[in-house]
């Protein structure tokens, strides 16, 4: 289906720029690039996927069905997002809350052009329908001008609740959690802007830039943006292997060097940070126990400390082997949504998350990646990221952390500042 061309490049980095600015000519976009983090992150430096050749756009009704049926009959490289609000599909639930942003509940396509990008290689892999432009289209990026944007303007971002209407939310949480209905759950806020024209690919590179992390993400299918900093995978299949790594447990930077290895070590070695990575590692295995071959869900990497520009993480990973027969958006399904962003036990903590959330979550905290031909698979978690509507100018940005009997509501809204913090700095530096 597809023809393979590969060219050297002495300046990765560069082509890496002139390739996702090459791209903003096209109507649908996907960008993937893990910022040369280690080989765990993926297999390659970056992808670009760009002009549907096919596509699928549903809500939630019978959605992973039409995906496995679209991933089946496609059988190629297809990207694409799966919104949180798949829960519905998945179990007896609702999302009755506010929605600004209008964005269909899974999104994919499948690409005509697909570029790779590792070490000092860059892959064109195009249906063969447009294989006769792959030369000119490499002489384009090569000689790609980047034009640097400088405009200002003030957004004004405004929170969905105050702070005192957070507080008492997660004093309701805790009153569930000492009554023994969940263990913890992950309670989100949102900060939105209304009647805002945005340039979403400017926002994205600077969100990357003071941010980058191992799953970045750019985004543009039709009307819909989501540009994503996100430091988190959801789930990565290759081969019979599948691998989780959420993430519980988030410090600040210091500028200081000392100050900031004390934070670190701080992290790793808090009691309460710790108790909520360990319930949602026990989660992620109890999820990946039922499409696993007995006995092979093991815990690879415990309450880790990975360190990023905005800050510190607590990571585990975890792994198995997919049993036979199960088919890939089979994996997806029935450990969707991941458990670092419900709770648990996990319908007890969405329905909890549900009464007390003020926004529908849609995109946020739901996952972004791609399928290959041959049935891997490779998505983020959608979190650090901005959710823009250019048909409706509805733009926004959700964030939240894990609720557990240990926690501090006005530590936990502290919280909640610091991951919003990269993203309030690219929309306030516009």
């Amino acid at each position: 289906m597809r023809t393979s061309r590969v060219f050297s490049v002495k300046d990765f980095k560069r082509i890496k720029k002139q390739l996702l600015a090459w791209s903003r000519q096209f109507q649908e976009i996907a960008w993937l690039d893990s910022n040369e983090y280690d080989s765990k992150t993926g297999e390659y430096e970056a992808i670009l996927a760009v002009e549907a050749f096919t596509a699928i756009k549903t809500d939630y009704v019978n959605a992973f069905d039409k995906l496995k049926e679209y991933q089946e009959t496609t059988a190629d490289w297809i990207f694409g997002y799966l919104s949180y609000d798949l829960k519905n599909d998945v179990e007896n639930l609702k999302s009755l809350n506010i929605d600004g942003l209008h964005f269909p509940d899974l999104y994919f396509f499948q690409p005509q052009k697909l570029i790779f990008i590792k070490e000092n290689q860059i892959e064109f892999q195009y249906l063969r329908m447009v294989d006769d432009e792959i030369n000119d289209d490499f002489n384009d990026i090569q000689n790609f001008k980047i034009e640097s944007t400088s405009h200002r303007s003030t957004l004004k971002v405004e929170a969905r609740i105050s702070k005192e209407e957070y507080l008492e939310k997660i004093r309701l949480m805790l009153d569930h959690i000492h009554r023994g209905d969940i263990y913890e759950a992950n309670f989100c806020q949102e900060f939105y802007a209304e009647n805002v024209a945005i340039d979403s690919f400017n926002i994205y590179q600077s969100l990357n830039e003071i941010s980058t992390p191992p799953f970045a993400a750019y985004l543009k299918l039709e009307n819909f943006n989501l540009i994503s900093a996100s430091p988190e995978r959801y789930l990565r299949k290759r081969g019979k292997e599948l691998l989780s790594q959420p993430i519980k447990g988030t410090a600040r930077r210091a500028a200081n060097l000392e100050e900031d290895r004390k934070i670190a070590t701080e992290l790793a070695e808090d009691p309460k940070e710790q108790s909520e990575n360990v319930m949602i590692v026990d989660l992620v295995r109890n999820d990946l126990s039922r499409i696993a071959k007995k006995g092979s869900v093991k815990v690879d990497e415990l309450c880790k400390v990975y360190t990023f520009k905005q800050v510190h993480q607590l990571i585990s990973s975890v792994t198995a082997e997919i049993a036979d027969e199960i088919p890939p958006v089979e994996a997806l399904r029935t450990s969707f949504p991941m458990g670092s962003m419900t709770g648990a036990p996990k319908i007890s903590a969405m329905k909890i998350i549900e009464k007390l959330e003020e926004s529908k979550r849609g995109v946020y905290s739901g996952a972004v990646g791609y399928f290959t031909p041959e049935g891997d698979f490779d998505f983020n978690v959608v979190i650090r990221s901005i959710l823009y509507n250019s048909e409706n100018k509805y733009l926004s940005f959700s964030v939240g952390g894990a609720i557990t009997a240990k926690s501090n509501p006005e530590k936990e809204y502290e919280e909640c500042l610091l991951k919003a913090k990269a993203m309030r700095e690219v929309l306030t530096n516009l």
